[in-house]
């Protein structure tokens, strides 16, 4: 998986490491006692360069999506650990199934030199390390050269010597892959058994949201469901989903399941489904009846779920993740499907729109000198009205008060 990966602490932190080469030396491999615990500089510069002798045989990570680690544990030392490391890695990567291009061996190629003569050894021992002139690490395949390393002890070393060298490592590495493709000739064909099983699944860009889904909640609900752990990721290109597991049949149902969002099968009108609740709202409940595909039970269809009584809020009958058996009433041309309840009768409404009124004709209607005449609104103030209303109440209220006039309407004192 992607998020395996191991993020390198340096300058820029977007370097990551998908194959680590872990190599431990413990004290005991060359017969003496000491202290087991962080590993030495020399133990990570080993391990280092045995890591670089198989990067270039290894898969890319559209063909095997793993993140890989192997670990050599030194039993006994008398020669080089380190290319011993690179050809027991590479048998070990082939058992686990890696499909690495080709196998890689390495050897420790050493010098004497006396007088002006140079001597160069094939695989040296631990004395002939300690006490030669050279000690060069030859790793690669039948073909290529894949990591190097020498060091001297004398200031030069002439060009014819250094050829020799590699000549010799060469024969010497091709007799070592001899011995190693005898006992293995190529990768198995599949991981382990108990291996987690991993793929790769590449999408169009522009679907990734429709895999992730709002929120998350499209590949957070795939991985409750299936079991499976799902990472998206993607070059500006294309989009790439990554779906691992410890079992193979939730790998398959979650690619099952993600390639039916990406091609959703057409719902289809009148068919019933077995159908989640996915979300509530206020006018009703969105029910997911196949993978990518959601449609509405409105909230004026659940009444049978509440013994044919006005539901209030869709949450007094549904609940999220609730099972519930639908069908398919109507597709709009946007895709919209229209839920309802499965084997509910529902009373039918009449949606027919109603018979439009012509319009009469100007002909018909009477002119407006024809027309009754309307009687004149009587007009009056706020103030008039209140103190209408006030005297037919309280009668008169004497010279202080409203007076009314003939048509019983008050009278306004005269200002002065």
């Amino acid at each position: 998986m992607p998020r395996m990966k191991q993020q390198l602490d340096t300058i820029t932190p977007d370097e990551w490491r998908r194959y680590m080469h872990h190599y431990n030396f413990p004290p005991y491999s060359v017969g003496e006692t000491g202290r087991v615990g962080m590993p030495k500089r020399r133990e990570i510069g080993h391990g280092m360069l045995a890591e670089r002798a198989l990067i270039p045989v290894l898969p890319s990570e559209s063909e095997f999506a793993y993140t890989l680690r192997v670990v050599s544990d030194i039993m006994a030392s008398n020669g080089s650990t380190s290319m011993a490391s690179v050809c027991g890695s590479s048998l070990s990567l082939m058992a686990a199934g890696v499909p690495i291009k080709a196998p890689v061996a390495g050897i420790a190629m050493g010098l004497v030199y006396d007088g002006g003569k140079y001597v160069t050894l094939t695989d040296i021992l631990g004395a002939e390390d300690a006490f030669g002139d050279m000690d060069f690490k030859v790793a690669g395949t039948t073909d290529a050269v894949t990591a190097l390393q020498l060091d001297t002890k004398i200031d030069g070393l002439p060009a014819e010597v250094l050829a020799q060298a590699l000549h010799q490592a060469k024969v010497a590495r091709l007799q070592i892959l001899g011995v190693m493709t005898a006992t293995l000739p190529e990768p198995r064909a599949e991981v382990a058994a108990v291996a987690p099983k991993i793929i790769n699944i590449e999408i169009p860009i522009d679907k990734i949201g429709e895999v992730i889904g709002p929120k998350g909640k499209v590949i957070n609900t795939l991985q409750q469901e299936t079991g499976a752990d799902i990472a998206v990721d993607d070059d500006g290109v294309v989009g790439t989903v990554t779906i691992g597991a410890k079992d193979g049949r939730a790998v398959a149902e979650a690619k099952r399941r993600i390639e039916m969002i990406l091609d959703p099968p057409t719902a289809e009108v009148g068919a019933v489904y077995q159908g989640k609740v996915v979300n509530t709202t206020k006018f009703g409940a969105f029910v997911s009846i196949l993978p990518g595909r959601d449609g509405l039970l409105h909230i004026s269809k659940m009444s049978p779920l509440n013994d044919g009584k006005r539901i209030n809020a869709v949450e007094d009958v549904l609940s999220l993740g609730q099972a519930v058996e639908v069908k398919v009433d109507d597709i709009d041309p946007q895709g919209k499907v229209s839920l309802s309840l499965a084997g509910v009768e529902y009373p039918e409404t009449n949606n027919e729109p109603r018979e439009r009124r012509e319009p009469r004709e100007r002909s018909e209607r009477p002119e407006r000198s024809e027309r009754p005449e309307r009687a004149p609104r009587a007009k009056s103030s706020f103030e008039d009205s209140f103190e209408q209303e006030l005297a037919s109440d309280l009668g008169d209220l004497g010279p202080g008060g409203p007076s009314l006039n003939d048509d019983n309407r008050p009278r306004r004192p005269r200002r002065r």
